[in-house]
């Protein structure tokens, strides 16, 4: 083979890999019963290719050459072990990973990867192992990654890794789809992490940067890969959120990095494409009648992207959707939120009203969001004092850097 065939061969299983990664590891997962086995049988097969596709050709079917020639190596893997370990065992992993060429011929790849998902999104990990196990096996992030976006440590992103998997391991996890009568409380798992990755990505929590596009934009392909899977409403709505608020991401701040407000974004700069997917997906899910919080807040953001500026906005749309978002989950947060929506609809002594009793309960005390609806409130009255009081409060409890510029600029302005 030439070298300029066997540079383009090399590029074409550079390209399977970055297409077919995820899926190949999904099926090895279910062969080998393994995490860790499997990454590593991901790899060899890989290898493999770049040494035998050069010479022999691209197989027909790529995919399924990987995952034969992964299982294979697998297994011979643990098979060379065996000459220092006891026979016992390695019967059980050469067993799980089977002799069979055709094992796995009948199950579905897009079935492996909906078991992937569940499986990282099980409720016996802590939230934030579920996070970094979506991630790092779903989306193919490295550790490294996804350690960076989340402002921490690598060991420390490495150790919760290791410890999701031998939990996985040790609890004897199901690598599975969960039956009908169990989908819904476990689907609100998976979707809770995929929105705690958009949120991240969205509006992050802490640095010097008010958004983070590669994390919502993996929440995104993660939302679109679960309905294609797994078009259950929620999921739906879920998708239909994510969109409308990333359809505002680059009017969300300046060109020097600085917060701007939704009432004061360039509407021209929305996303129209992200909007109309999101509107259409919206309706999808009303439709069904088995909506949840993840469509509620989709409808509400359906009212702001259907807004041609900010005075149109239909408030009393969003304080009604608010009002049964309480009803199907309620919180503080939301509390606020229709607190919010009830002063632009009202006016805002009605809205301080509200958030005051909200403080008083204490459940927001250490919430800046909060304050600074509190602070905009009283500055919009005139109540001058109290608003830079609300707002020193939310300056004192922000780590993201875009937002305490915007608090410190208040502050600035009540003093003239």
């Amino acid at each position: 083979m030439s070298e300029n065939i066997a540079e383009r061969v090399r590029e074409r299983v550079e390209a399977v890999y970055r297409a077919e990664s995820r899926r190949v590891l999904a099926t090895l997962i279910r062969l080998l019963g393994d995490f860790d086995l499997a990454e590593e049988a991901l790899h060899d097969a890989f290898r493999a290719a770049l040494e035998q596709w050069p010479r022999d050709g691209l197989p027909a079917n790529p995919r399924a050459w990987l995952v034969s020639a992964g299982r294979f190596k697998a297994i011979d893997g643990i098979r060379r072990q065996a000459r220092f370990d006891a026979l016992d065992d390695v019967a059980e992993p050469v067993a799980a990973a089977g002799d069979d060429p055709a094992a796995g011929e009948g199950e579905s790849v897009e079935d492996d990867r909906l078991r992937l998902i569940f499986t990282c999104c099980h409720p016996a990990l802590s939230p934030e192992a579920q996070v970094a196990l979506t991630l790092r096996e779903v989306c193919g992030l490295t550790t490294e990654e996804i350690a960076r976006a989340f402002l921490i440590p690598a060991p420390t992103l490495a150790q919760r890794i290791v410890r999701a998997k031998a939990k996985i391991r040790d609890a004897r996890i199901p690598y599975k789809v969960p039956a009908q009568a169990e989908l819904s409380d476990r689907l609100d798992a998976v979707l809770r992490v995929i929105y705690l990755v958009f949120n991240e990505g969205y509006a992050a929590s802490s640095g010097a940067s008010l958004t983070r596009s590669d994390l919502s934009g993996e929440a995104i392909r993660l939302g679109r890969l679960l309905i294609e899977l797994l078009p259950e409403p929620e999921a739906l709505g879920l998708l239909a959120l994510m969109l409308l608020q990333e359809s505002r991401r680059v009017a969300r701040t300046s060109p020097s990095g600085d917060m701007v407000l939704l009432e004061n974004q360039d509407r021209s700069l929305w996303n129209r494409d992200q909007i109309k997917e999101g509107l259409a997906l919206v309706e999808r899910a009303l439709t069904s009648r088995r909506f949840g919080p993840y469509t509620l807040q989709a409808a509400i953001g359906a009212v702001h992207a259907e807004a041609p500026d900010a005075a149109a906005t239909d408030w009393a749309r969003i304080a009604g959707l608010y009002e049964v978002l309480m009803h199907v989950e309620p919180s503080p947060v939301v509390e606020l939120n229709r607190a919010v929506a009830v002063a632009l609809r009202d006016g805002p002594e009605t809205g301080l009203v509200l958030i005051d009793a909200i403080l008083a309960r204490g459940d927001l005390e250490d919430y800046h969001l909060a304050h600074s609806a509190r602070a905009d409130l009283c500055r919009r009255l005139g109540r001058t004092a109290e608003a830079r009081v609300s707002y020193k409060r939310a300056l004192g409890l922000t780590r993201l850097e875009p937002e305490r510029r915007f608090l410190e600029r208040r502050l600035d302005e009540l003093k003239k």
